[in-house]
């Protein structure tokens, strides 16, 4: 579907004011050439002329354009993969980002992943959650706001399959994701953010991130919560809102402490040669965009469909220097015949 409209470049204020001007000329201009038409040698095709002048930088002055209906999309060849924890100790509320409130570490987790999608705009992004086990949850879109809205249903998985804290559980799950992509687009660059307390409960010895390398073109580790740490409330459909119960210690029958670990996000920062950052009351996301980030783009089509709108400017742009040419022309050949 094409349609006509007008989309002045310079803004409709400037515009209109320039269109404006240009048609109260072309109108003096014939008014002129009626009144001095006995004591002036003008001829009716220059007054025509200089008033079709006007007329047309008029026109341009409110650019013309053609609106049509397209399904391609231009992005950024930059792949961003966010991974964020919701295992039970996500829910301690011992997190700050740039201010002393304290959150939870799974609402600091959402904003941090609302501004990495901001930190990247026109690139694509995939989103996965893990707990006790890692879930793809977003597959590659080019769609930023499906990250936001995603990023805002994230919940700590219940306490009743929670099986403690393992944080290389979502390691086969970005193997496959990050595999994928780079089949797919074998020149993008892939950046990884992975958002967790680095807590690891689990008895068994963690997997390394390294084998993660081959496929990404950075990586970043966002540790979230506090050294000090807090108390693990529990979670689940079981447990009414206001009625405030706290995970158990086994060993001490005491409720259970959280702590972030910043040493374990170090670490597998480390094995994916990546950059740590520790998230908290004067640190935020911002400046924490890679510096591997593409600066290439490709067209690709999508099933959203937008407008895009065309200034047809250069008919007009042509019609005027013909005219120009004819008039100075016209005044060189003037001038001659006064010499």
């Amino acid at each position: 579907m094409t349609n006509l409209t007008l989309s002045p470049a310079l803004g409709w204020p400037l515009g209109t004011a320039i269109c404006v001007i240009m048609l109260v000329c072309a109108v003096a201009q014939i008014v002129l050439h009626i009144r001095r038409r006995s004591q002036s040698d003008e001829t009716v095709w220059a007054c025509a002329r200089r008033s079709m002048i006007c007329a047309l930088v008029a026109i341009m002055a409110l650019t013309p354009s053609i609106v049509s209906s397209t399904n391609s999309r231009a992005i950024n060849t930059t792949d961003v993969v966010v991974a964020v924890d919701v295992t039970g100790s996500m829910a301690v509320a011992d997190a700050q980002y740039g201010s002393d409130e304290q959150l939870s570490r799974l609402d600091v987790a959402k904003q941090a992943v609302k501004d990495i999608a901001a930190m990247y705009p026109n690139s694509s992004f995939a989103a996965l959650r893990f707990g006790a086990s890692g879930t793809l949850d977003v597959p590659l879109t080019p769609d930023s706001k499906a990250i936001d809205n995603w990023a805002d249903t994230l919940a700590p998985e219940s306490t009743s399959i929670s099986a403690g804290s393992t944080l290389d559980v979502p390691i086969d799950q970005l193997l496959l994701t990050c595999k994928s992509i780079h089949d797919q687009h074998p020149d993008d660059a892939i950046v990884l953010y992975l958002i967790s307390d680095g807590e690891q409960t689990s008895s068994k010895t963690r997997r390394t991130f390294s084998s993660l390398r081959r496929y990404l073109s950075d990586a970043f580790t966002v540790a979230v919560g506090s050294e000090q740490g807090g108390n693990i409330p529990v979670t689940g459909d079981g447990v009414e809102e206001g009625d405030t119960q706290w995970v158990t210690d086994p060993e001490t029958g005491e409720p259970g402490v959280s702590r972030m670990n910043a040493d374990e996000m170090n670490a597998i920062a480390d094995e994916l040669s990546g950059t740590a950052i520790q998230l908290n009351a004067t640190t935020t996301m911002s400046g924490g965009d890679s510096k591997e980030a593409s600066s290439k783009w490709r067209v690709t089509q999508t099933s959203k469909q937008r407008t895009r709108t065309v200034a047809m400017v250069w008919p007009f742009a042509i019609a005027v220097a013909l005219l120009l040419t004819f008039e100075a022309g016209a005044w060189i050949t003037q001038s001659r015949r006064l010499l």
